[in-house]
């Protein structure tokens, strides 16, 4: 064979095994391609499933009064995120515009609800009929008026800021025991504040004060009560949030507020009850 041919073989030879190189490149990025999209789908398809049972799966009933805005507002938002339902009441739920804005959420009902209204309160809550509540957030409260200084009390506005903060979440306390006793950890919860804390001197916001301070007592007082029934009751402070009520100045913003008493409500136990929380789990004195 001469030399040329032998040069041509060899070359013939070395394009055929670079062609197969090539082929076998691209069989295994093919490979890697096919591999990483199937592995893809099947990761999305897996999150999609996981998406779709949680929110096929209500794991909790919540009941929040006061849920036009805020707080109530924003525990109402953070619990459904949680997949959990919620149902948010109010007063006017006609004109709750932030509130209607999460009515597409299947998890939500939005009801109406004066918790001063014996009417509004019995009503609401034989419309309950058998239905389990996990929780129920006292949360509905009002500031007192203006007049709360030393020399300056309008006793009729006192009388008000007592029947919304400290008697009203006593009554509809105690109207839905029937839903709170079925439940596997029933948590009643009332939004108080660390101005009603004996411990803690203050001046002025004579009505407010009280009125908390009263509460404390009434849900400590409800937890010895309710002990045997296993179910836990405590006032919470849920700190100074920037809200209508706390003002611009406030240290918390509504997200940071709501999260804390989320984590706390959902963390609380037996040996908790009857005592006084912050917003971030901190023990309060009284």
């Amino acid at each position: 064979m001469r030399h040329d041919d032998i040069t041509a073989n060899s070359t013939a030879k070395e394009r055929i095994f670079k062609k197969s190189i090539a082929v076998e490149d691209i069989a295994v990025e093919g490979i890697a391609i096919a591999s990483t999209a199937i592995e893809s789908v099947a990761v999305e398809s897996i999150a999609i499933a996981s998406l779709t049972k949680n929110r096929r799966t209500i794991v909790e009933t919540i009941i929040i009064t006061g849920a036009n805005r805020g707080i109530g507002l924003e525990l109402t938002r953070q619990f459904l995120q949680t997949q959990r339902a919620v149902i948010a009441t109010c007063r006017q739920p006609n004109a709750a515009t932030d509130l209607q804005a999460l009515s597409s959420n299947p998890n939500l009902e939005i009801r109406q609800l004066d918790v001063t209204d014996l009417s509004s309160v019995d009503e609401f809550s034989a419309s309950l009929t058998d239905q389990t509540i996990d929780v129920l957030i006292n949360n509905a409260g009002v500031t007192g008026g203006s007049h709360q200084s030393l020399k300056d009390m309008e006793t009729t506005s006192w009388l008000a800021t007592f029947e919304t903060n400290t008697i009203a979440p006593l009554r509809l306390s105690t109207l839905l025991l029937k839903n709170l006793r079925p439940a596997a950890r029933p948590r009643i919860i009332s939004v108080s504040s660390y101005m009603g804390s004996i411990s803690r001197p203050g001046n002025g916001a004579y009505a407010y004060r009280s009125s908390k301070a009263a509460l404390n007592k009434v849900m400590q007082v409800m937890a010895c009560d309710l002990a045997d029934d296993g179910i836990i009751a405590c006032p919470v402070h849920p700190g100074w949030v920037r809200t209508d009520m706390g003002g611009s100045g406030a240290d918390l913003s509504v997200e940071q507020s709501a999260g804390g008493l989320i984590d706390l409500i959902d963390n609380l136990n037996m040996a908790q009850s009857g005592h006084f929380w912050n917003w971030d789990g901190e023990a309060l004195p009284w």
